[in-house]
């Protein structure tokens, strides 16, 4: 690693604004924050010898400390997500555990951990409004679960244990992006890409380009199939090949399980850690660790939950899987006794095109990016009363690709940002979708004038490509991912919350965090939305009328093996993290396999190593906390029906309802406790009525 000699101009020193992508190198990294680090070590040091218990004198100073590091370490944690190589990996890695030492040292610092239970307890403590005493709660609780008050061998064992806790996670989400890279099949005959659409046929075209087949067309190929899910998901809804999606399905389930990028060691070890890190702490569980700061009141409650959901989806699976059966064997097939896990997909999708007279491709067209993006503007103006425009150009950018875009208010003033990071980069950029923080909301005080700081969001996903002249044309999967990742930024860029550590997300219990994204994903079926934005993107004719209907009524199409198999990720999740016993007599995976009894209607192969790429809860905050997306479905169904019981065409009442969204969910952020937020938007507790209903599992 070499020496930068412009240390003293080192972008990743800035630590406030946008930051310079163009400018960030990998060799900038190291430097950067040895600089950095020291720099805030003495700053450290310096306030905890002179911190008053009071909201100036430490909150305010404590902010502008980790603001600092946040924005720094920020950036290089977000381009490992969408620019990875090497040399930014190898940066990364000789950082981050320095990194992880001083954040340790920060939240284990016994002065100011005094100066906050001093601040919350004295009379001062009524001079703070709700949203600056849930602060300094939070502050307490989280300093005593980072450890603040172990000492001596135990204060060291505990930040071992962190420190090799985000070196695994890091190596784990590595290997599950080089496995998903390592294998690809090139298929060289019209047999072999039987039944593929176009769309998948010009994506695998590109893609062999891309590897050096510079002759290759969609029409003669070569054709380049990999495990990026805009070419595997397609490909094992299509391809009449059984043999090829059986080697494809295979090449899925197993990826880092074997060899050099075998995931299975650092899950040992992870859990290993993280039942060692919550026993320190005085936890049962690294479960009941991770609930200490989660809506949900306890395992028992999540667990009450999940086997609800699971005792009605169980049933509709099953249901499921024995009419696909029965429909393969009206079609007179020789796999139809004996369905494998590699022809689910393609069956569904038949019997889908069947039953409801369209399929998933029909729709592509009706589905371009630019267009999706101004129907999803206008629902955001109407419910909202926001206005989005593109900003491109105005903001440094880390592709070609990424979009920039403004949030104004009614008055026109600016309220927030975006950057867009919309298609799929196999080679550099890890799969799946999410929303981040860039910039977080504040109050700034610069030169003696306060002023507003806005929030920016990065907003990425990896949706299928713009190929051969044609813009993305989204499948309508990717234009509910679109909708979903949006909301989260929603909540992020609309909060009205002026302090960082409770603006935005932040200081959101994590099971209520996936409320507004998937209280968005209701839209894409909303007639007035949809219609708005599906038009050709050629004749720019819109969504014909059959095609809505047919959406509709396809919406629950197997909705219960769709809720089932999210279930079995989350009651797999919890008994790792619970009642499983790390060097006894089971695997984790003989684990999900017991599971896998009660929570899957096909039971998974020997080799199905999908353990192995669960980053979501080995390299993301998903720890013990997966059944999330479940618990806070509970809560966006019932707050969608907030909507629906107003009327969702009638204009003043979906504009009433959205403001009282938009003031509340969006705008509260972690000033207050989720079930204040909800209940201050809905007038009372959730039920899950609404989910089952959405789901068509029980009677609307």
């Amino acid at each position: 690693m070499t020496e930068n000699p412009n240390i003293t101009e080192n972008p990743l020193l800035i630590g406030k604004g946008l930051p310079p992508f163009e400018t960030i190198k990998p060799d900038l990294v190291v430097p950067a924050f040895e600089k950095l680090l020291a720099k805030l070590d003495a700053e450290l040091t310096n306030l905890e010898a002179q911190v008053e218990p009071t909201w100036s004198g430490l909150v305010e100073p404590l902010d502008r400390l980790k603001e600092s590091l946040n924005w720094s370490w920020g950036v290089v944690s977000h381009l490992m997500g969408v620019k990875n190589s090497p040399e930014l990996r190898q940066a990364y890695e000789t950082v981050q555990p320095k990194v992880v030492q001083f954040y340790n040292k920060l939240s284990q610092s016994k002065p100011l951990y005094d100066a906050f239970k001093k601040l919350g307890e004295s009379d001062r403590s009524y001079t703070l409004d709700p949203a600056q005493q849930r602060i300094v709660e939070s502050a307490i609780k989280d300093a005593e679960l980072s450890g603040v008050g172990l000492s001596g061998e135990q204060k060291e064992r505990f930040n071992a244990i962190q420190l090799e806790l985000a070196e695994l996670g890091t190596k784990f989400s590595n290997h599950v992006l080089d496995a998903t890279k390592a294998f690809s099949l090139t298929l060289t005959s019209i047999e072999e890409v039987d039944g593929l659409p176009p769309s998948l046929l010009s994506l695998a075209a590109q893609s062999a380009r891309a590897e050096g087949e510079e002759n290759a067309t969609p029409e003669n190929g070569p054709w380049r199939i990999t495990l990026d899910l805009p070419s595997y998901g397609p490909f094992m809804q299509h391809s009449t090949r059984r043999d090829l999606r059986e080697k494809l399905y295979k090449a899925f389930v197993s990826r880092a399980s074997s060899g050099e990028l075998d995931n299975k060691p650092a899950i040992d070890r992870i859990l290993q850690l993280r039942k060692e890190k919550a026993a320190l702490l005085g936890f049962n569980s690294y479960a009941e660790l991770s609930l200490a700061r989660k809506m949900a009141p306890s395992v028992e409650a999540v667990e009450g939950l999940l086997e609800e959901l699971r005792r009605v989806s169980y049933d509709a699976a099953a249901k499921d899987l024995a009419e696909l059966k029965a429909y393969a064997a009206a079609k007179n097939v020789a796999e139809a006794n004996d369905l494998k896990h590699w022809d689910i997909s393609f069956w569904a999708e038949r019997q889908r095109e069947e039953k409801f007279a369209f399929n998933a491709e029909e729709l592509r067209p009706y589905f371009p990016l630019p267009q999706v993006l101004d129907g999803l503007f206008s629902l955001a103006k109407r419910l909202f009363g926001v206005t989005i425009t593109p900003a491109d150009g105005t903001a440094p950018v880390w592709h070609e690709d990424v979009r920039y875009f403004q949030i104004t208010d009614e008055t026109g003033a600016p309220i927030a940002y975006f950057y867009l990071d919309p298609y799929s980069r196999p080679a550099e950029k890890r799969g799946g979708a999410w929303m981040d923080e860039c910039i977080v909301r504040a109050k700034i005080m610069e030169n003696g004038t306060t002023t507003t700081r806005l929030p920016v969001a990065y907003l990425v996903c990896n949706q299928t490509p713009p190929v051969d002249g044609k813009p993305s044309l989204m499948t309508f999967g990717e234009v509910e991912t679109l909708f979903h990742e949006f909301g989260h930024g929603l909540q992020h860029m609309l909060t009205k919350v002026d302090y960082p550590d409770a603006s935005g997300i932040n200081n959101i219990e994590w099971d209520a965090v996936e409320l507004p994204s998937q209280f968005m994903e209701n839209w894409c079926y909303h007639r007035e939305t949809l219609f708005g934005m599906a038009k050709h993107y050629e004749t720019g004719e819109t969504l014909p009328e059959h095609y809505y209907q047919k959406l509709l009524a396809a919406r629950n199409y197997m909705s219960g093996s769709a809720m089932l198999r999210q279930l079995h990720f989350a009651i797999v999740d919890l008994e790792l993290h619970h009642r499983y016993q790390p060097g006894g007599d089971e695997t984790p995976a003989d684990v999900r396999s017991r599971i896998a009894k009660t929570t899957t209607v096909l039971a998974p192969l020997p080799e199905d190593a999908f353990l192995c790429a669960f980053g979501h809860i080995f390299a993301g905050g998903y720890a013990a906390g997966y059944y999330s997306y479940k618990w806070a479905e509970v809560l966006s169904a019932d707050a969608f029906s907030a909507f629906e019981e107003a009327g969702l065409e009638d204009e003043k009442a979906l504009i009433d309802t959205g403001i009282r969204f938009r003031d509340t969910v969006l705008a509260l952020g972690g000033s207050k406790h989720p079930m204040d937020v909800f209940k201050s938007f809905r007038g009372r507790e959730p039920s899950t009525v609404a989910l089952l209903r959405h789901n068509g599992l029980v009677a609307a």
